[in-house]
């Protein structure tokens, strides 16, 4: 036995997908318009996971350009299919709907397959049947006109992989289990015990989101609901509930009978989301023909029991982030805006050193800034890195706590007079804010460090052996969710820019770190 603790992926882990293939199971998160898109990770036992790559790492896979960082890719669905991998998703700013494949999970993945016009809607589904067939199974607007907003259905769709190309006529199967249901999404189709079960989303990816199932023994059928829909929701426990806005769920078994889905759900403190929606798992078990979720308990679960030997991995998620620079290659962990390339770092210019370029962009607009960021993966954590830079002109550069363009907290260091300081910056809903502004009267390495502590932050500037308190009892609340809107969570990067002038300055950072506490 092992013991799975939920989240099983902390941070920003949203609209979660899953598949086995053998004793493997594989995993899949949306990205939105962040780069590197759709990490993957591998579990043995569905307790501990290893990001093996991101499925999306090349730009001619992920064009996000002027997008805001909630836009494009959004949810995902992993599947395996005689010999091959697939992923299948939307990028709502460029080509919407679109598979990429691979011989191997970790890839090369394929450039995007774009399915045109004719998918429409988000958060598409592959199904593969047992005749050998494969079906798209998407989401749309009411096609007799949208009485109200999400006003959607879900339908099916023969995919013709050897062209990749929709084939045949769509057909509606299933509104949602509600009436006047709202956004029914997150739709995978599973043929279990003669029956094709359709399980999805529905109520919003909010405080009113769930997971409801239909069945039916023909595909292209009106699909049959459960009488006990929606199967799960936390949306009558509160918002003071430590887990909310739970459901978008994919089931996966282990071979042996044992059933299982992964889901999204938010941990929130003082009624706020900072990490965006995380992946939590949970077990079924089926009663007449019908999944049933965490039976007895009917919420989700701080940890479970799990029937597989343990099985560990080297560098598997957790709670602690070390990053160093002496790899000739960007560690899987680390998020770019857009893109992730040579024109905002360099890991060769010095060794040892991530170099990210003082470029014109600015972290404010909706544009390819120079930062690379980590997850924010709990409410009590410590971040911190360590640069040397000189700025000149107009020039910044240090540590951004970044939820989106218009709402992040900015510690970087600027020329100030003659020399140079340390400023903290709130940006919040576009305005800056600053805090405050030390002078820094030493050359070479800064150490910046950012404490949180329950949605409050303190924030450190050392310069050799002096460490000094900069700001204290900064509200982190616009940096959520529920303030600033959108569907990611925080993330915790480094940071150039020249703030809208040309300019060849860089900065070199030599670490970024993070640690729960």
């Amino acid at each position: 036995m092992v013991t799975a603790v939920n989240p099983v992926l902390s941070g920003f882990y949203p609209d979660p997908s899953i598949c086995r293939v053998g004793e493997d199971f594989y995993l899949a998160n949306s990205s939105f318009a962040y780069f590197p898109g759709v990490p993957i990770f591998h579990s043995r036992d569905l307790a501990h996971w290893e990001q093996i790559g991101n499925i999306l790492d090349r730009e001619e896979q992920l064009p996000v350009p002027g997008s805001e960082i909630s836009k494009g890719i959004y949810a995902p669905t992993i599947r395996y299919n005689n010999g091959k991998y697939y992923m299948i998703t939307t990028n709502v700013s460029y080509g919407g709907n679109f598979i990429v494949t691979a011989d191997k999970p970790e890839g090369p993945w394929s450039d995007p397959y774009y399915l045109g016009e004719e998918a429409k809607g988000i958060d598409p589904d592959i199904f593969f049947d047992t005749d050998g067939r494969c079906y798209y199974v998407g989401t749309r607007p009411n096609p007799e006109g949208v009485r109200y907003n999400g006003d959607w259905e879900i339908w099916v769709q023969e995919l013709d992989l050897s062209q990749m190309k929709l084939t045949g006529e769509s057909m509606a199967i299933w509104k949602g289990a509600l009436k006047d249901v709202i956004w029914p999404e997150g739709p995978h189709i599973y043929k279990i015990d003669g029956y094709y079960y359709l399980l999805h989303a529905e109520g919003g990816t909010g405080s009113e989101h769930s997971i409801s199932v239909a069945r039916s023994k023909e595909l292209f059928k009106w699909f049959e609901g459960c009488p006990r829909n929606p199967i799960f929701t936390h949306r009558n426990l509160g918002m003071d509930y430590p887990v909310i806005y739970a459901g978008h769920g994919d089931l996966v078994d282990d071979g042996n009978g044992n059933w299982y889905i992964i889901m999204l759900a938010s941990r929130p403190c003082k009624r706020h989301s900072s990490m965006g929606r995380e992946s939590f798992l949970a077990k079924v078990t089926w009663e007449d023909g019908w999944p049933v979720i965490n039976a007895g308990v009917g919420r989700l679960c701080e940890s479970m029991e799990l029937p597989f030997e343990e099985c560990r991995f080297a560098n598997e998620i957790s709670h602690h982030d070390h990053l160093h620079f002496y790899d000739e290659r960007l560690d899987d962990r680390l998020l770019g805006i857009h893109t992730r390339n040579g024109s905002q770092y360099s890991l060769s210019a010095r060794k040892g050193f991530l170099r990210l370029f003082a470029k014109e962009e600015k972290i404010e607009d909706k544009t390819n800034a120079s930062y690379l960021g980590i997850r924010q993966k709990d409410y009590c954590f410590e971040a911190g890195t360590g640069l040397e830079f000189t700025p000149s002109g107009n020039e910044s550069a240090g540590l951004v706590y970044y939820q989106n363009h218009e709402n992040h907290l900015r510690m970087e260091i600027k020329k100030k007079d003659n020399g140079k300081a340390f400023y903290v910056v709130e940006h919040i809903h576009g305005k800056d804010n600053i805090i405050s502004v030390t002078e820094i009267r030493q050359d070479g390495l800064a150490e910046i460090v950012l404490r949180a502590e329950n949605q409050t932050a303190s924030v450190w500037i050392k310069t050799g052996s002096e460490k000094v308190l900069a700001a204290g009892n900064i509200s982190l609340l616009p940096y959520t969710t529920e303030e600033a809107g959108g569907f990611v969570g925080c993330t915790i990067g480094m940071y150039a820019s020249a703030n809208g002038e040309k300019g060849s300055n860089y900065a070199d950072f030599a670490w970024l770190l993070y640690d729960a506490v």
